[in-house]
C-alpha cells in the first residue's frame, strides 16, 4: 500500500486527488469523512472506503479492519463505503 505522500500527492485537494488515484488504484482508503461528499465520485473508476472512528489513531482504527477487509472484497467503482465502529 502506498500513501499519498509516497505518490507525491500530499497537499492535493480531494477532487484532483481522486482523479489522480482512479487510473492507478481500484480502491481509495481514507479517514477523511468529507471525501464522501465529492460530486465526482460516481463517475470515477474507483471505490472509496472511509474509516470513521473517534480519532485517526491506530487504536481507534484497528477495530474497523474486519469491516474494511469485507468492504475491500465487495467495493465497486463509484461507490463510497463508510465503515464505522
Amino acid at each position: 500500500m502506498r500513501t499519498v505522500t509516497e505518490m507525491g500527492w500530499a497537499g492535493t485537494k480531494n477532487g484532483p486527488l481522486l482523479r489522480q488515484a482512479a487510473p492507478a488504484f481500484d480502491v481509495f482508503l481514507t479517514v477523511d469523512q468529507g471525501i464522501e461528499f465529492q460530486p465526482s465520485l460516481a463517475v470515477l473508476d474507483l471505490a472509496v472506503i472511509v474509516m470513521a472512528a473517534r480519532t485517526n489513531g491506530i487504536d481507534d482504527l484497528r477495530p474497523l479492519m474486519p469491516q474494511v477487509l469485507a468492504a475491500l472484497a465487495s467495493a465497486k467503482s463509484g461507490e463510497v463505503v463508510v465503515v464505522r465502529a
